[in-house]
């Protein structure tokens, strides 16, 4: 931890801004008698997700004595918009107060300067330090432990719960899908990554239910469909010949594989545990720490991997077990080249078209291509490769502006693109890097209709089948179909499917008032 020299006030937290999961404002001078960790950070940011769950740890063992405020500074346009920021509290589970940081003053005051940073602040209001990145629990337990041992000798600590309303309370999660990450189209039936539900959805190509996989509750459990668990499953691919899917379960950082055939789900890649080995290296599946795998591709007996929290894409050999970097040095940039050299920044969407693999390379907001042949170079089809140049601007390569874009998928000779913070979805010509938007006016919404007339609400995943393109709709809870060849968007209805919690068995169907 960098610690303030000499001791530094802490700054008062502003009173006229937005806060969520509280019914008031919260101050540093209310607050006294408590340690105080001030997390900034901003909702698209991996690293900023990784911590999530390192502050609930801290935040409940030391319930009584610590508060976590999350200050959110927004990168991406689309992250400024208090809507947004209250649906990703719902989506990541946040339980402490949340302070929207507009202009990035509360920032600029405590003088930050990466996401994720952490900010510690003792019982009498002054900053002890700050540590930025991830992996620093231990050395925030050790400090906060021995904040509390002093202050309670000095009798300056404040033993009391603080009750909060949270966003979780106002706006439940009931809806059939809560969060669809990603949506696959197969001959066998349309798999739906139903992540805020930690389920895999299986129907019809028109929405008959098929299967849930999955009990409903987060968790790392292999068994039958219903015994099994994930934890924010997100991409998919699909073994025809074998009747297999491939799951990457993001935030168990693991691959599962689902056997329609005997309905069973295994573990095949991934120790449950997140890696931070962001060199490029190799291993069996089954001993090899993952970080985040977002989106999967099967070429041959090859499973590529978006391997989001490294920056880099992944390779696992089917028919060995074995998995390895196949592309990125682990820097997170925007860099083409050779395999060993390139740079990639978040890359969460991933597709093929037989020659050379898409990626949705997030952070960069660009599509990037990666070669499948030996000696392969990777180079950018479109967007402006750099971190803090975004936008919505249809045009050719270097002049094309996305923003965030999580999802691609190949079909009928193009790119098409979910442009996730524009709420657009947008066709690329692989060879030109030609882009257009197709479908969406740019507001976020639920909304059918043809072409631009359409609303999506930050759209993450494609998978296209013979004419049809589905849309993982994630902040609408939904999955919308469009026709290809009329450009007509409609949301996929699927009759008595219905969030975990909430369904009701047959049997006591018929005795409800």
């Amino acid at each position: 931890m960098t610690q303030a020299k000499p001791r530094v006030r802490a700054p008062e937290l502003p009173q006229n801004q937005t806060w969520l999961n509280t019914d008031h404002p919260l101050s540093i001078q209310q607050l006294k008698g408590r340690v105080i960790i001030l997390d900034f950070w901003t909702y698209c940011c991996i690293n900023c997700l990784h911590i999530l769950p390192e502050l609930k740890y801290l935040e409940q063992k030391y319930k009584d004595s610590l508060t976590v405020i999350g200050v959110h500074s927004a990168k991406f346009d689309n992250e400024k918009e208090t809507e947004n920021i209250r649906q990703a509290i719902l989506r990541y589970d946040i339980e402490h107060p949340v302070l929207v940081d507009s202009g990035f003053n509360v920032w600029q005051q405590y003088t930050v300067r990466a996401w994720p940073t952490l900010m510690l602040i003792d019982p009498e209001g002054y900053v002890i330090g700050y540590v930025s990145g991830e992996g620093n629990r231990d050395i925030l337990d050790q400090l906060i432990e021995q904040l509390i041992q002093e202050h309670r000798q000095k009798g300056t600590i404040n033993f009391q719960a603080l009750s909060l309303t949270l966003e979780k309370q106002r706006q439940p999660l009931i809806t059939p899908l809560a969060f669809p990450g990603k949506v696959l189209a197969t001959s066998a039936g349309l798999f739906i990554a139903d992540s805020g539900h930690h389920r895999i959805v299986v129907s019809t190509l028109d929405g008959k239910i098929l299967h849930l996989i999955g009990t409903g509750k987060q968790g790392l459990t292999d068994g039958s469909f219903t015994e099994a668990q994930f934890f924010a499953p997100q991409g998919m691919a699909f073994d025809e010949q074998n009747q297999l899917l491939y799951v990457a379960d993001t935030e168990n950082h693991a691959l599962r594989r689902v056997d329609l055939k005997q309905q069973m789900v295994e573990t095949v890649a991934g120790t449950g545990e997140q890696s931070h080995n962001i060199r490029p290296h190799s291993g069996p599946g089954l001993e090899t720490a993952l970080n985040s795998p977002w989106d999967l591709q099967k070429v041959g007996n090859s499973l590529f991997i978006a391997m989001a929290g490294p920056h880099q894409i992944w390779e696992m050999q089917l028919e060995t077990g074995v998995v390895q970097t196949y592309a990125g040095t682990g820097a997170e940039a925007c860099v083409d080249g050779s395999l060993a050299e390139s740079a990639f920044a978040q890359p969460s969407g991933i597709t093929t078209d037989g020659q050379e693999l898409y990626v949705a390379d997030s952070e960069v907001s660009s599509i990037r291509s990666v070669g499948l042949a030996k000696q392969s170079q990777v180079r950018t089809v479109c967007g402006s490769g750099e971190l803090f140049s975004f936008g919505d601007v249809d045009g050719e390569g270097a002049e094309v502006r996305l923003q965030h874009c999580l999802g691609v998928e190949y079909a009928q000779n193009y790119l098409w693109v979910a442009d996730t913070y524009n709420h657009k979805i947008k066709r690329v010509d692989p060879r030109t890097g030609s882009c257009q938007t197709i479908l969406g006016d740019g507001a976020a919404g639920l909304q059918d209709g043809q072409g631009q007339n359409s609303r999506f609400s930050e759209p993450s995943g494609l998978s296209a089948m013979g004419s049809y393109l589905y849309v993982a709709d994630t902040n609408s809870h939904a999955i919308r179909r469009v026709d290809l060849d009329t450009l007509m968007v409609t949301t996929l209805q699927s009759p008595g499917l219905c969030a975990p919690d909430v369904c009701i068995p047959p049997e006591l169907a018929n005795t409800r008032e």
